[in-house]
């Protein structure tokens, strides 16, 4: 087989190899634990201190917790905040949040009012039903920045002036893990909680955090040696930590990712007409640089994946946290999709380092198996 043309970045990238040199060095050379109290120890403590630093003030947070991955962090800032706000109230998340927090959420439902906001055929957020749904018992609000599935951004400014019309106490929470170095980050400016990953950036995967606002008080979840100011007790990932650094400052401010997600959008149209875009137009403001949803029917996505992977072409179904549960999208029925639009939508995501070569290659074997298929498939 010859390369692969990798398109599946939103599940996962490949690790920089400023981030992979990173954690060699850290391995090898500054494997002390933070903690110890000679000097060797107190270095590695400076280092990671250095970079929450600057990570904090790059974020405009008031300070920041490592973790182990988005999911953790989701999980912290919901059930943290719940418990320390130390009230019943309602809680809201968007009908399309990953399962981190749609299930971090209704796993509060014994002590508080959990409600799922709706969103449009676009897949964002419909801000006169959240509107309606805000209250000012309302204690908690989930919203993420870049939908996982299908790439729309969500309307936080709009959100936070909702918000701050109708209950200016109630905190909001951002899963920051699809948008983080690609969009700006507005803690200080309404968010108050931001979850962000460093494997979705070319960092290393189980390295994560959770950057908090002024208002942000959380209680912990992990208990033990203090670490991470008593809010994540364990020994740090000081290995995941330099190479979330390292993955940050290799980020390049210039990318052509949404043209070239443009390219094939267009490619895959003029090749397969038949192709629908689940999610706004590719080169719109709505959606985030590098993902790509679209269906294929009547060819089964599953039966579609299968064949672009044996063709070198790797793609997704949707968020791969869910794709071994096989249950139906839930951001795609929150869209109001049809079943045949459903049982047949693919995402492409997409990184800065994917080429122009790697797409117009990907659409031709697209088109290829696609009308192979097509012949074999029931209507």
């Amino acid at each position: 087989m010859s390369k692969l043309i990798y398109l599946d970045n939103a599940a996962t990238t490949k690790p920089a190899k400023e981030a992979a040199a990173a954690m060699a060095l850290a391995l090898e050379e500054g494997f002390y634990n933070p903690s110890s109290l000679y000097a060797a120890g107190y270095a590695v403590r400076k280092s990671i201190e250095d970079f929450r630093g600057r990570l904090v003030a790059q974020l405009g947070a008031g300070r920041l917790v490592f973790t182990s991955g988005g999911t953790e962090a989701n999980n912290l800032a919901i059930q943290g905040l719940a418990r320390s706000a130390r009230r019943r109230g309602r809680i809201l998340f968007s009908a399309v949040e990953h399962s981190a927090v749609a299930e971090a959420c209704r796993s509060l439902q014994a002590e508080h009012e959990v409600l799922a906001m709706p969103v449009d055929r676009l897949g964002r957020l419909d801000l006169e039903a959240a509107k309606a749904l805000l209250t000012p018992d309302t204690l908690l609000i989930c919203l993420m920045q870049v939908n996982n599935e299908v790439g729309t951004i969500q309307p936080l400014e709009e959100i936070i002036r909702l918000r701050d019309e109708t209950c200016p106490e109630a905190l909001l929470h951002v899963d920051g893990v699809q948008g983080f170095m690609r969009l700006p980050v507005l803690l200080g400016k309404g968010v108050d909680s931001y979850a962000l990953s460093a494997h979705k950036i070319h960092g290393p995967k189980g390295i994560g955090a959770l950057a908090l606002g002024a208002r942000a008080k959380v209680s912990p979840m992990v208990f033990g040696g203090q670490q991470e100011e008593g809010l994540r007790s364990g020994t740090e990932n000081t290995a995941g930590i330099f190479g979330l650094e390292a993955a940050v400052k290799a980020w390049p401010a210039q990318r052509e990712t949404r043209r070239v997600k443009a390219r094939l959008y267009a490619n895959i149209k003029s090749l397969i007409p038949g192709a629908t875009l689940n999610g706004p137009e590719p080169e719109s403001e709505l959606t985030a640089e590098h993902i790509l949803n679209l269906s294929f029917p009547p060819v089964r996505a599953q039966t579609l994946m299968n064949a672009l992977e044996q063709a070198g072409v790797l793609v997704s179904q949707g968020s791969a946290c869910s794709s071994r549960a096989r249950k139906p999208s839930v951001t795609l029925q929150a869209m109001g999709l049809n079943k045949a639009l459903q049982d047949s939508a693919l995402r492409f995501s997409l990184s800065h380092q994917t080429t122009r070569e790697d797409v117009d290659a990907a659409a031709e074997i697209c088109a290829k198996a696609y009308n192979s298929l097509k012949q074999f498939t029931r209507r």
